[in-house]
């Protein structure tokens, strides 16, 4: 049964998400459709240059992403604090880059209210607006809504672009964020569309791949200099996992993680089930991952999770906050996030 997206979003419990949407009729709406012959690729970018513009609006920050030919991922973080910070000129202006402002929020960001009732009114359009532009439901319809326009234009249509609303996953813990990263940015290669994460156009892990070729000692892209071709990236998420780390950050090194995926990826694309080689990232170690079923997860049509991402113990305190008697997802959660190694 489908259920409210506000039991399934809650901030208290974990403000990491993984967001999927997919094109009507899964057609390859994003790329070269075998039906229609025509190639849609030139596409992907509008996803890349949109997430771009709401990174710079919206409190929420992109740790991961991948466009394919028929969907796209993204993991993001809520951070409703920053939102909380804001003045309210900050909310409007963000507000006007997306929406219009009603004429008596512009009279009164310009001191021309006249009573104490029209401001009154004005800030209470300006806190809705505030906590919009900390939600992962507008982010989200602000990214959909967009892009269904571009492409309903472009092919002189109307009607539904996006097949239903889109799918969220929590994320409970460090396990479950980097499961979730690792398995969007290995897309490309799971689909057999790429060979090596360098090579995975559109994709987050890319993006950073670029970056450390431009900034060779950098470990994020939050420099405040940027190159023509950079700036059409969307802001990203840094890695951080120091004891004194930024709230906000990705709480691993970002040479872990690159070194994770470049191994995962290998092994995905030999297509070896079985077999674990010899030399597992240190990651997976003090995380406590199976590297097993991490592999057996990776591939395609491997064992999933469902609406939660986590450890066991996580799953259920979550399940039973939101009033379910049980999720789905504890029998692999189990066997990939112990110390087994089997």
């Amino acid at each position: 049964m489908t259920r409210p997206r506000k039991e399934l979003v809650s901030v208290a419990d974990t403000p990491y998400y993984h967001c999927v949407c997919r094109c009507v009729r899964r057609a390859f709406l994003w790329g070269r459709d075998r039906y229609s012959r025509k190639d849609y690729s030139h596409r992907k970018q509008w996803v890349v240059e949109r997430l771009a513009t709401l990174s710079d609006i919206f409190a929420i920050d992109l740790c991961a992403y991948a466009v394919m030919s028929n969907h796209y991922h993204v993991v993001i973080r809520i951070d409703d604090e920053r939102a909380k910070d804001w003045t309210e000129k900050e909310v409007i202006d963000r507000w006007s880059r997306l929406f219009g402002v009603p004429v008596l929020v512009a009279r009164y960001e310009s001191g021309e209210t006249r009573t104490e009732a029209e401001q009154n009114k004005a800030r209470e359009i300006i806190s809705i607006w505030r906590e919009r532009l900390a939600d992962l439901s507008w982010y989200m319809r602000s990214l959909n809504e967009h892009l269904a326009r571009l492409a309903n234009a472009e092919d002189h249509c109307k009607g539904r672009f996006w097949e239903g609303r889109f799918k969220s996953q929590a994320l409970l813990d460090e396990a479950g964020l980097l499961t979730c990263m690792a398995y969007v940015d290995l897309n490309p290669i799971r689909a057999g569309i790429a060979q090596r994460p360098e090579t995975s156009e559109f994709t987050s892990i890319c993006q950073r791949i670029q970056t450390l070729s431009v900034h060779p000692r950098r470990l994020s892209n939050n420099s405040k200099h940027k190159n023509k071709r950079q700036s059409q990236f969307p802001a990203l998420a840094s890695f951080c996992a120091r004891s004194n780390a930024p709230a906000n950050a990705i709480p691993f090194t970002l040479k872990d993680y690159l070194e994770l995926v470049d191994w995962t990826g290998r092994a995905v694309r030999e297509d070896k089930r079985g077999h674990i080689p010899a030399h597992i990232p240190p990651i997976l170690t003090r995380l406590n991952v199976n590297p097993k079923h991490w592999l057996t997860h990776m591939q395609p049509n491997g064992d999933q999770f469902n609406r939660v991402v986590g450890r066991v113990e996580g799953i259920k305190d979550y399940a039973e906050r939101v009033g379910q008697r049980w999720l789905c997802g504890l029998k692999v959660s189990q066997q990939m996030f112990s110390s087994s190694r089997q």
